[in-house]
């Protein structure tokens, strides 16, 4: 794949002086997970007042070891002050409380101080209630306003940093520390800007450091790629992973599978047998099921042929229709799993010349939702990921021009990696991914495409 070289120049002692007389965009390098990291938060944990910042606060020893509170005591934590001057890595603001247009003014006055503070790569979260839980229609309102906030507040961080709003739901407090090991962590990289619901769910993960241990994943499209990277991903966090591919990729597939000591599966998802041919070879069932196998085939619909259109319908969007539902059927699906469909941020926004792939992208999304609510009482998720602009051998292939703007039209101002994706997935397919089902994970550094 092609490295991004403006990145580093940018970076560069002369590029950062050219680049900021110039006023030319200047993208920092992201910090990502790496392999022995032992705490989501290596550096300074910051907390606001508020009922569901002190829920964090309990655990949040786990996740750092230095503890700062803005604004209220909190037990084990610092005070800290703009005056002393603390560099802050990771920020949880509690905004649940705010239930009136005169209370929105606390969003400036916490963030204001701080923002000047934060270290390269920082990540902040907001937590707020879902709007349409609320009965009090200011109150709605006014939680409704946290959104804009936060996605604004997203486009004016710096360094790499990245902002969330997660929105829980009563009873979902307990899976607060899931979506804070992820989004305050490097593992959420390249994801900024979103907006995320946490429900109510049994399931919860039991060891921190190998999240899916004692689950069984299966990923379609494994052999190269982002297939790849999210297959490594699953098994780096304990899974067993069933790697899936065509036959014409068997020997990537094969040594992926021997590194991995996962189960290589040769198998055509179009295949008319392609569901019974699965289950098959599933006699155990699975808990994580990861449809990422896709294709392309661009054309202008003026000039889309029978072929174009039928086969990139049928790979993206039939297929796992059909064998979601044969898994879920056949009881090969456990309970408290996981369904991860691989969607795209053309998916949301459309693109020319690529009607076809955007009309499979969306349609997983549509699946992802419909789905859902039919499989929540066996505690069962179904989420789309949506990459944005992701630096894979396709793209390395662009024309200089849109590949340039595609890496830029975001507000990290890059494009992200495989592992970025993975990552997501990997999060997605933990237990207590119940909390978090029929939505939409977007991992495009907040593109503006689809905004």
């Amino acid at each position: 794949m092609a490295s991004d070289r403006y990145i580093d120049f940018a970076n560069s002692d002369i590029g950062r002086r050219l680049v900021g007389a110039v006023g030319l965009p200047s993208p920092a390098r992201l910090e990502r997970w790496q392999a022995g990291r032992l705490r989501p938060v290596e550096g300074a944990l910051l907390l606001s007042a508020g009922p569901l910042a002190q829920q964090v606060s309990s655990f949040a020893p786990r996740m750092t070891d230095l503890l700062f509170s803005f604004g209220s005591e909190l037990v084990g934590a610092h005070p800290w002050t703009s005056e002393q001057g603390a560099k802050i890595k990771a920020v949880v603001f509690d905004a649940s409380t705010l239930l009136h247009t005169s209370q929105l003014g606390q969003l400036r006055e916490f963030f204001q101080p701080i923002l000047r503070q934060l270290e390269s790569s920082a990540h902040i979260v907001i937590l707020a209630r879902a709007p349409d839980t609320l009965t009090d229609p200011l109150a709605a309102s006014t939680q409704q306003a946290i959104e804009g906030f936060s996605r604004s507040l997203a486009k004016e961080m710096r360094n790499g940093g990245t902002v969330q709003l997660l929105q829980v739901e009563d009873g979902a407090e307990d899976q607060l520390e899931g979506a804070l090991r992820f989004f305050l962590s490097p593992k959420s990289a390249f994801i900024s800007g979103q907006v995320i619901r946490l429900s109510a769910c049994a399931a919860k993960v039991q060891d921190w450091s190998r999240p899916l241990a004692g689950r069984k994943a299966l990923v379609t499209g494994a052999a190269r790629g982002i297939g790849a990277a999210i297959a490594e991903t699953l098994a780096r966090d304990g899974a067993e992973v069933v790697l899936l591919d065509v036959p014409q990729a068997r020997s990537d597939l094969d040594a992926l599978a021997a590194r991995l000591g996962g189960q290589p599966l040769v198998l055509d998802i179009c295949a008319p047998d392609a569901a019974s041919q699965l289950i098959e070879h599933l006699p155990g069932g699975l808990d994580i099921v990861v449809h990422n196998a896709g294709i392309t085939r661009d054309k202008t619909l003026a000039n889309m042929t029978t072929d174009f259109w039928g086969s990139v319908l049928n790979v993206n969007l039939n297929a796992p229709q059909v064998l979601t539902q044969a898994l879920i059927d056949a009881g090969a699906l456990h309970d408290n799993g996981s369904v991860i469909l691989m969607a795209s941020i053309s998916g949301l926004a459309g693109n020319r010349g690529q009607t076809n792939y955007t009309t499979s992208k969306a349609g997983l999304i549509g699946l992802a939702r419909a789905l859902a609510p039919q499989l929540k009482e066996r505690g069962i998720s179904i989420n789309a990921v949506a990459p944005g602009f992701i630096e894979t051998s396709m793209t390395a292939h662009m024309p200089f021009a849109l590949r340039e703007a595609g890496r830029r039209m975001s507000s990290l101002g890059q494009g992200g990696l495989p592992q970025d994706v993975a990552e997501a997935v990997a999060w997605l397919g933990q237990p207590g991914s119940g909390s978090v089902s029929g939505q939409v994970l977007r991992v495009c550094g907040q593109s503006v495409i689809g905004a």
